[in-house]
């Protein structure tokens, strides 16, 4: 019988000053070419499997029970041979690319780092050809070796993390959410890449994801993690269509409801916000005699009415979060017109435009790269409110707490005084919405608010949003990749290219009869949830 790449059994991991085990008596194997998701609920413990294979746990961690990679025990080996192992046995495909990557050094300097510190016998032109060789294969041209991560696209950084991780054709490779932060057609792009380079290699492939349909598109099978312990592994199709554990049925049954359609608004609903042939150009490297622009909006218009969301979706770099960052005066606005409840923004001036842009607030994709490390979450909430001068702090902290409630984070007075770092991924994005409301907006931007949430948070807070639109009257601005959230969040969805409306209309209708080509593709790479039996 072959030996697995991977062999986990009975493994115990504890956190330094934990309550508890985060894997409590884990029970998984991975065989050679072997695809395999890990699903599971926030701190579930998905991320600490990949760290605890690579022993990358924190300083006084306690790892127990039975850890093999390769036949080899990693806790076992000496730091030089842990280092080998790392690269040489296992490579690892991280959530945000830009994160990973040295700023300073060349794309082709970090391929020919790990080729020269793994493969030291290597002369240069052999290590320069096989940089080359794999920018080749992941599909970047080999003339932007001597680029900079900054100046790739999310996309093509997280092909550089694929030809990092697979340079040494390990036994496994660990992607760790490699395709949160990219939109569906491109996500599609690279889950495709990234399958076949391991298919070509023998590589088994690991796939820990929050997002079950493209779980289940990528990988032969799905194993659910709860609370530290394996409560379910089966194929694919079988898992998603007939889910045996309880965690198992919840996590699919958020899945579908987060592909279920939207409510219709009301349809006397007062308008809120107008926009009509926005332009945000941006000027482009040119000669005197030749200028040349960057048409990132280029004549959106659109109607947002109270209680209503609107979807903007469309592939990276079609103008989605340019447009967001217009309405919130941090793009410059070369034409057309903004008119909150008829009041045309780029006529005001001064504190006019400061009092009137109060109305429009926005929430980021990552609350945590928003919100300010060393600032309690309580503070952080109360700033808008002293930096407008709108309330004395004794008054914003009553109003914080308010708020805290308000977003689910119950008793607030457990909450105000703890640190970003110190809440989950869903708490802390309750937190930056939070923030978003307590200038008491009627316009909400949402840019990929909910991305990087695994299919229960994300249900919540979407549920979260929904339930305080319905309360508070606000119109929402809905920025996503993934036109299923879309189509069942928002009662209208538009689909941008190239800083243009290509397409618009109800989700509902985008999905089973898209008309535009690119619409067409982002609905073909949309993964979707089998049909259940």
């Amino acid at each position: 019988m072959t030996q697995p790449v991977l062999r986990l059994a009975g493994l115990t991991v504890r956190y330094p000053q934990a309550e508890r085990a985060t894997l409590d008596g884990l029970d998984l194997s991975l065989g050679a070419g072997e695809t395999l998701a890990l699903v599971g609920p926030s701190g579930c413990g998905k991320s600490t499997v990949a760290r605890a294979i690579q022993q990358l746990l924190p300083a006084g961690s306690t790892c127990t029970g039975t850890l093999e990679l390769a036949g080899v025990d990693p806790r076992q080996l000496t730091r030089p041979a842990l280092r080998r192992l790392r690269g040489e046995a296992v490579g690892l495909v991280f959530q945000d690319p830009m994160t990973r990557l040295n700023p300073l050094l060349t794309i082709g300097g970090h391929l020919s780092d790990t080729l020269r510190a793994h493969r030291a016998t290597w002369q240069r032109a052999q290590v320069r050809q096989r940089a080359e060789e794999l920018l080749a294969r992941v599909g970047i041209n080999p003339e932007r070796y001597g680029s900079y991560p900054h100046e790739f696209s999310g996309g093509m950084r997280q092909r550089v993390a694929i030809a990092l991780a697979l340079a040494l054709e390990p036994a496994l490779v660990i992607a760790d959410e490699p395709t949160t932060s990219l939109d569906v057609a491109v996500s599609a792009q690279v889950m495709a890449e990234l399958t076949d380079l391991c298919r070509e290699a023998g590589s088994a492939l690991l796939l820990i994801s929050h997002d079950l349909a493209m779980a289940g598109r990528w990988c032969e099978r799905i194993a659910v993690l709860d609370q530290g312990r394996l409560v379910e592994e089966a194929p694919s199709q079988e898992l998603l269509t007939a889910p045996r554990s309880a965690i198992g049925r919840r996590l699919v049954t958020r899945a579908r409801e987060r592909e279920g359609r939207a409510s219709e608004p009301a349809m006397a609903a007062p308008l809120l916000l107008e926009i009509e042939a926005l332009r945000c150009w941006h000027p482009l490297p040119s000669p005197p005699w030749h200028s040349r622009w960057l048409k990132a909006v280029d004549g959106v218009s659109l109607q947002l009415h109270r209680g209503e969301t609107i979807g903007l979706v469309g592939a990276s770099g079609c103008g989605k979060s340019t447009l967001c960052r217009a309405l919130m005066g941090l793009a410059p606005v070369r034409g057309g017109a903004v008119r909150l409840e008829g009041i045309d923004l780029q006529q005001l001036r001064g504190g006019a435009l400061r009092r009137a842009r109060r109305s429009i607030q926005m929430v980021f994709q990552d609350p945590l790269a928003c919100l300010n490390p060393q600032m309690p979450v309580g503070e952080a909430i109360a700033d808008p409110l002293l930096i407008h001068g709108l309330a004395r702090r004794a008054e914003a902290r009553g109003r914080v707490r308010e708020l805290l409630a308000a977003v689910g984070l119950n008793p607030p007075e457990a909450f105000e005084q703890r640190l970003p770092r110190q809440l989950s991924g869903g708490q802390q994005q309750r937190v930056a919405i939070a923030r978003a409301l307590i200038l008491e907006p009627k316009v909400l931007l949402c840019d990929e608010s909910v991305s990087m949430l695994d299919a229960e948070v994300q249900a919540e807070v979407l549920a979260l949003l929904r339930n305080l639109q319905t309360r508070l009257g606000l119109g929402m601005l809905f920025v996503t990749h993934d036109l299923s959230v879309a189509s069942g969040f928002c009662q209208q969805v538009i689909v941008l290219e190239g800083g243009r409306i290509v397409e618009q209309g109800p989700g509902s209708r985008l999905l089973s009869a898209p008309q535009a080509p690119i619409t067409r593709t982002l609905v073909e790479a949309c993964p979707r949830l089998p049909q259940a039996v």
